[in-house]
């Protein structure tokens, strides 16, 4: 691409004479600024997202505005000479119409013209700032190139400001953020930049989407630490290091006793947050490509994101739609481990709930079972391959291998939370536990899933908490209302609690959501206690609920 001009204007007229007071006829005009150095578009001043190839081609067609420009000038300039399809040149150039308001039936400032190719016709000027900036440039040797983003989510911590005007804080400050890209390093599914290369930006103002053209990521976490008196507040936000858009701020404020124990507390509170924001951007990021840049890992993600979308709803289509994506992937990559898992899931989930012809079929549960299983050998120190696993193996009734594979889980990373596994542990008989865990997974994970809190409230039902598993199942269920688990442990706590109307309110939505439903057909078959005693305190609040024995 040509990078003679730091930066273009430009000036686009809406094409229509609109009237000013009584007598006034004027053109309006909307300013665009394309700033080729610090690759960005600005409308009035305020930046507009383009993902980087839209952005190539958007510079590309305004600095050669004098002349068409074919595909195959698209393809050497823009694309460095690899082949991609037309309809993925076509995608980019719709989506550079789209950030200029333009569009592909106006056509007022990109136009197509058949068989030849495109060309930029709105009015450009240069700014005199590009012009000195051009004599700079011609004076100076040429930057680097920017470094290719990684294929997984990747991510630079800067050093952490010691905002406390006290030189004697900046240990503190520096042990955050070394430990912060310490916990980082624990998820396998994040590149993180090494210490050496984030610290080289200690004590500098500096502008995150250079910092991210610099060290190759595309998420940048700052942050700053003020101690004053007794107190100390932490403040920590993630951004975006492409667009500049903030992803995700927090504030957390302590009462200085002993700094080490403030600094374990809330490193250990912001990885984990901070991972999932980074994957739901992720998520967000890949659902914006255009098919023909799917690959495996973009297979996966849209098949994570559907299925995540089934959790809520329930729907036979979304859970077919999920399975696509992610056959989809392993048809591009069968070794890929994350859909090896996904996919797992969604037999699972069909053996379990009435959604298709899978439901109640063993061979669904096997196929789980080999899937989790293949997972874990294609990379044993992943550890959601291990909670898949033990998923399985708890509905196996394995209870002892499916704790055993959530340990394991956490001792590859003592981050990673999982919520299946406060069911695993109420099943395996461990309900105090299993309240613990559940309440750290709805804590650290802003996004979690309903049946997350589903789980939590089956856990405190357990335990006899019933004011607190109703208040976490009636979330669970107004956000997943057709998932027959949820609505029959909150009727059973309904019922325990005297609140019959309610109770009987509940069974009859799991008598809508799955008709001949009984005690001991559904619930018993799907309810795989270790201890008959767990087993009959969860039946006999259902039965109060008027839900049929048999």
């Amino acid at each position: 691409m040509c990078k003679d001009l730091a930066q273009l204007r430009v000036r686009m007229s809406d094409g229509l004479l609109r009237r000013s007071g009584d007598t006034e006829m004027r053109y309006l005009f909307e300013d665009f600024a394309l700033d080729i150095e610090r690759r960005e578009l600005l409308r009035n001043g305020t930046a507009i997202p383009l993902e980087p190839k839209v952005f190539d081609l958007l510079a590309y067609i305004v600095q050669n505005r004098e002349r068409v420009i074919s595909r195959d000038d698209l393809l050497h300039s823009v694309w460095d000479g690899r082949i991609v399809s037309e309809a993925a040149q076509t995608t980019c150039i719709n989506g550079a119409r789209r950030a200029l308001g333009d569009s592909g039936e106006a056509q007022r400032l990109i136009r197509t013209l058949p068989r030849k190719g495109v060309r930029f016709v709105g009015k450009v000027c240069l700014e005199q700032a590009a012009t000195d900036a051009v004599a700079n440039a011609a004076a100076s040797p040429p930057k680097s190139p920017p470094l290719i983003l990684p294929d997984k989510p990747s991510i630079a911590v800067l050093p952490f400001a010691n905002m406390s005007g006290d030189p004697e804080q900046e240990y503190f400050a520096d042990g955050m953020t070394d430990d912060i890209i310490t916990e980082l390093s624990r998820f396998s599914d994040l590149f993180v930049i090494a210490r050496n290369s984030s610290f080289q930006y200690k004590g500098k103002a500096v502008d995150v989407r250079r910092v991210g053209r610099e060290l190759g990521v595309r998420y940048v976490l700052e942050g700053g630490i003020r101690r004053g008196g007794s107190r100390m507040r932490i403040n920590a936000q993630l951004v975006d290091a492409v667009t500049g858009a903030h992803r995700w701020a927090e504030r957390y404020d302590r009462q200085v006793d002993d700094l080490f124990v403030i600094q374990d507390q809330v490193v250990r509170a912001i990885a984990p947050v901070l991972v999932a924001h980074v994957n739901k951007a992720e998520v967000e990021r890949t659902l914006l490509k255009p098919p023909s840049t799917w690959q495996a890992h973009d297979f996966y993600l849209r098949g994570s994101e559907t299925l995540r979308a089934f959790l809520s709803s329930y729907e036979g289509a979304e859970l077919h739609a999920a399975r696509k994506f992610l056959e989809q992937s392993l048809a591009a990559d069968p070794h890929y481990t994350r859909s090896n898992v996904d996919l797992s899931y969604t037999y699972f989930t069909a053996w379990l709930n009435p959604v298709d012809g899978d439901f109640l079929n063993p061979d669904a549960l096997d196929r789980a079972y080999a899937l989790a299983r293949k997972a874990v050998q294609l990379d044993p120190n992943l550890p959601i391959c291990r909670a898949q696993l033990g998923m399985v193996l708890t509905f196996r009734r394995r209870h002892d291998e499916a704790i055993a594979e959530f340990e394991r889980a956490q001792a590859l990373n003592p981050n990673f939370n999982d919520w299946r596994f406060a069911n695993s542990l109420v099943y395996a008989g461990d309900a105090a536990r299993a309240v613990e865990v559940a309440d750290t997974i709805v804590r650290l994970d802003p996004f979690f899933v309903p049946l997350a809190g589903g789980f939590r409230g089956l856990a405190y039902y357990m335990v006899r908490r019933y004011d607190t598993a109703i208040a976490a199942l009636s979330e669970a269920a107004g956000r997943s209302p057709r998932h027959r688990p949820v609505r029959q442990w909150l009727a059973a706590a309904f019922a325990q609690t005297g609140q019959l109307a309610n109770a009987r309110e509940e069974a009859d939505a799991v008598l809508e959501i799955q008709p001949g439903y009984t005690i001991q057909g559904m619930a018993k078959h799907f309810s795989p206690f270790r201890r008959e005693a767990d087993a009959e305190h969860l039946f006999d609040g259902l039965r109060k609920a008027g839900l049929p024995d048999q």
